[in-house]
């Protein structure tokens, strides 16, 4: 239940998540619960059927995935959601969706792992999220919020870009944030009459009108599947150049820069208020798309800094993303959580200050046996 507050509401991450995704015009929702997503897919049973959305309990999330590609298919809204085990299931069918260029929603509140890991927030999925994840040459577009405003903007944003496209879409947020409640401003709810047009999908109205439309992400010819991936790489080299997002704080004048989203960012945060009352300059870069990583902002802001430290709740992988995209000359620090873990401001100071004394940090987690 929201709760005016200064002229905003307060949500909890998950159900603000929702909410947006109604006012986006989601009209359809298929999905299984898991934790900590949970709260989404509950608003959205409650609230989604009665703006003339469609709400299905699947039997698993390989069959809630495939609902979607059905859905979409049909020229729907369509959105799904889940955490670290369900999203691993949901694989083949985002290369599926990928593959026969549909768009969809995929939220994927992020838990601890691997394995059944634990229902803590975490970062961990980041590979997975940004790699494609399933079997095939494709991607996601990947929307990583830090706060709940954003994962109100990005939700609202990432049906655009899923339509635009013709692809998947990921918001990913760790657990932490989903389950946080912060005060935000709704937007309205985007008219029907509004919506893009979709001739390419399976209808009635388009056999009406003399097409019948074909979808499939199966090829028997193997120039005829070359050349649909190459179709493909044309896309996602046109949303490298387009779509990357990132945002910054305290850069103008940083000697050093942290790289991180998420809760870890908003440790982050704090930390650099505290290292520059030390007289630190600490600055803070934080990618908003993960995919397409923002390669070309941070190449700006980290020209002529001392020394990059970057902060994740995994044990290393968007540093792999960093080390490939800064110069040589600026060395890069990393320092990792797992399994539920968040870093304290004491501990991002501390490494902070070791980093300013010329020190080259790479540490998976603090907690000593």
């Amino acid at each position: 239940m929201a709760i005016n507050k200064g002229g905003k509401e307060l949500w909890k991450g998950t159900k603000a998540v929702a909410e947006a995704a109604i006012r986006a015009g989601c009209s359809c929702y298929f999905g299984y619960p898991i934790t900590p997503q949970n709260d989404l897919l509950e608003h959205m049973s409650e609230y989604l059927p009665g703006h003339g959305g469609a709400f299905i309990q699947a039997e698993s999330e390989l069959a809630a995935i495939n609902m979607v590609y059905g859905a979409t298919a049909a020229g729907g809204r369509v959105m799904t959601s889940s955490s670290g085990p369900g999203f691993s299931l949901m694989q083949e069918g985002i290369s599926f969706i990928a593959g026969a260029r549909l768009p969809c929603v995929i939220v994927n509140v992020g838990r601890g792992g691997p394995g059944c890991g634990t229902i803590l927030g975490a970062q961990s999925d980041y590979f997975q999220v940004t790699r494609g994840g399933g079997h095939g040459d494709y991607r996601c577009i990947v929307l990583a919020p830090t706060f709940i405003q954003e994962a109100v903007d990005f939700t609202m944003d990432a049906f655009e870009l899923a339509d635009s496209y013709r692809m998947p879409v990921v918001v990913y947020m760790d657990g932490f944030l989903g389950q946080m409640m912060e005060g935000i401003n709704l937007p309205e709810r985007i008219p029907e009459e509004k919506m893009p047009g979709k001739e390419w999908a399976i209808s009635g109205e388009a056999v009406k009108r003399g097409r019948r439309n074909v979808i499939t992400s199966y090829w028997s010819d193997e120039k005829e599947c070359m050349q649909a991936n190459i179709e493909l790489q044309k896309v996602y080299q046109e949303i490298e150049f387009m779509e990357s997002r990132s945002s910054s704080f305290y850069t103008e004048d940083a000697e050093y820069l942290i790289v991180a989203y998420g809760i870890a960012a908003r440790v982050a945060m704090e930390a650099i208020l505290a290292l520059r009352q030390q007289g630190i300059l600490v600055g803070l870069f934080c990618p908003q798309s993960l995919w397409p990583f923002p390669t070309k902002a941070l190449q700006e802001a980290c020209r002529g800094k001392k020394g990059l430290l970057v902060i994740e709740l995994s044990m290393g992988q968007m540093v792999e993303d960093v080390l490939q995209t800064v110069s040589k000359d600026v060395p890069v620090s990393f320092k990792g959580f797992a399994g539920g873990v968040i870093p304290s401001v004491l501990d991002v100071v501390e490494t902070g200050i070791k980093i300013s004394r010329g020190e080259l940090i790479n540490e998976r987690g603090s907690i000593s046996f």
